[in-house]
């Protein structure tokens, strides 16, 4: 099996020449972008689409609550959520962090799911929305051949997809396979909160009650207090308001909304508890943050 350090290294000679500067940049294959920040970055909130991210080079830190994800070289992360977390990047302009993000299909997951039937039983521990998984071979060759693949047009249009499910079946034999799995097949308290985050993601902008969502997940409100809080690390008012500030960071940063609209449009009815909240949680005001993002990106 080849080192892990030497895994890393040589995608890191892969992932260089195709990332456009600090920050994300699209490649060939529309699922597929390559990571790039020649800084540290402090911990900051932050949420991802459900995702594989796969380092390279640097290292990253999550917190969810009070778990903490180290994700680095030798490791991918499987984030099975859109989950709001704080996330702290280690990079620097000689070594900057490098990596890659796959995100995850649905309708690929499921099928995927549906054709490995039964042969891989449910795991013992409750499954988790978040976590960091040690490369083993079989997901270093599926990186590799992915990465290789990105640098040829006609690679990424006749093997594209198939380099992604490479990828996406080693991740469900992995450890986290249970949490992918329970995406789509549908039973156990996983998957009931899981329909539940799926509403509040679609509908951030109405008012839920904590009966209303327990009534959904067809759970008593205890069970279904305890079982968010288990999943997420936080209790469905916490959860939603974080959702709803990063959600409104985004529409800010895109400068297709104000202050007052970017409040409005997710759910706030207070500007004033709208900013409040949003100093609190992001360290400044909204227009301190997106002043400062424009400067960063003039």
């Amino acid at each position: 099996m080849a080192s892990t350090a030497h895994v890393g290294n040589a995608l890191s000679d892969l992932i260089i020449p195709l990332v456009k500067g600090d920050g994300p940049s699209p490649s060939r294959l529309d699922r597929v972008s390559l990571l790039c920040l020649g800084r540290q970055q402090v911990r900051t909130p932050l949420m991802y689409d459900p995702c594989l991210i796969i380092i390279a080079q640097g290292r990253k830190v999550g917190y969810l609550g009070d778990r903490e994800i180290h994700y680095n070289p030798g490791h991918y992360l499987v984030q099975t959520l859109p989950m709001p977390f704080e996330c702290e990047t280690y990079g620097s302009p000689e070594a900057p962090l490098l990596g890659m993000s796959v995100k995850l299909d649905p309708a690929l997951l499921s099928e995927m799911v549906t054709a490995m039937g039964e042969g891989y039983p449910p795991s013992s521990t409750a499954p988790l929305p978040m976590a960091s998984v040690a490369m083993n071979e079989g997901m270093q060759d599926a990186v590799m051949r992915l990465a290789h693949t990105l640098h040829d047009a006609v690679a990424c249009s006749a093997m594209g997809d198939a380099r992604i499910r490479d990828v996406v079946f080693e991740a469900l034999k992995g450890e986290q396979g249970p949490a992918l799995r329970a995406l789509v097949q549908g039973h156990g308290n996983y998957s009931r909160i899981v329909q539940v985050l799926s509403q509040l993601h679609t509908h951030f902008a109405e008012d839920f009650s904590v009966e209303r969502l327990a009534q959904q997940a067809n759970m008593s409100v205890s069970t279904f207090h305890q079982h968010f809080k288990q999943i997420t690390r936080a209790s469905p008012a916490q959860y939603l308001k974080r959702l709803r500030l990063i959600k409104a960071q985004q529409l800010l940063l895109q400068d297709s909304h104000n202050v007052n609209q970017a409040a409005l449009a997710v759910g706030y009815r207070s500007v004033p508890q709208f900013s409040r909240d949003y100093k609190r949680y992001f360290g400044e005001s909204p227009l301190q943050h997106r002043r400062q993002e424009q400067a960063l990106r003039a």
